[in-house]
């Protein structure tokens, strides 16, 4: 496994954001900037991908023991300039203050089997007859059960305007919204009335129509426009 896996997976796993992380690197005594974790946390084939160092990683896991377990008074240890997937171990058995029968419990929840002879061989020295190398397969079980057991789920999105106001249906009221205006049409009369022409004289000629006089004839003056 390479630096930059482990860094990604552990800040999956505890859901750090970049000042977070950052925060981690600074409680162990290096300072690190936004686009410097940005890099390392980007995939393997991106343009902008980084190398993390072993010192960069053993930094970051000397912070992550700082903030699970509380930093400690006095000079901070020194990260290593080597890192090898023993100590990546080691640090983070210390980080989550594990015992061996938890790391066991831990790989064994993942399908792992490993017994304590051979996790106790991953903590001795270099030099030491019964020294055993961690392997990558090890390492990264590992890595899978303190996910499955530690993750930290992501906390959903708040309301900014009126958080304790309850959800509205967005489709109903838009339904309602242009119920209203069709029952409003309807009331109207005819669409685009408001457009008909209406003759401002009409009144006028009406009221004049009605108080016209009527000429009546009577029956003799009939009979003399007749004989004439």
């Amino acid at each position: 496994m390479n630096n930059n896996d482990v860094l990604r997976r552990l800040r999956y796993t505890f859901n750090y954001n970049d000042k977070q992380m950052i925060a981690l690197f600074s409680s162990a005594g290096a300072s690190v900037s936004r686009e410097q974790v940005s890099q390392w946390l980007k995939k393997d084939n991106d343009a902008d991908f980084v190398l993390c160092q072993d010192v960069e990683l053993a930094t970051f896991l000397n912070g992550l023991i700082n903030e699970k377990r509380g930093k400690k008074e006095g000079p901070q240890a020194i990260p290593e300039k080597r890192l090898t997937n023993n100590i990546v171990l080691t640090k983070l058995k210390i980080a989550l203050n594990l015992k061996a029968e938890d790391l066991i419990a831990l790989l064994d929840s993942v399908d792992f089997r490993l017994n304590k002879p051979e996790l106790s061989a991953f903590s001795r020295k270099v030099d030491h007859k019964h020294y055993r190398e961690c392997k990558d397969q090890v390492l990264r079980n590992l890595l899978q059960a303190i996910d499955k057991k530690y993750h930290v789920a992501r906390t959903g999105k708040i309301e900014k305007n009126n958080p304790q106001s309850k959800p509205t249906n967005n489709n109903q009221s838009s339904y309602k919204g242009k119920s209203k205006d069709k029952e409003t049409w309807i009331e109207g009369a005819r669409p685009n009335a408001s457009a008909v022409y209406v003759n401002p004289s009409s009144g006028k000629k009406s009221k004049e129509n009605s108080s016209r006089k009527v000429l009546k004839l009577k029956p003799e003056d009939i009979y003399k426009q007749s004989n004439k």
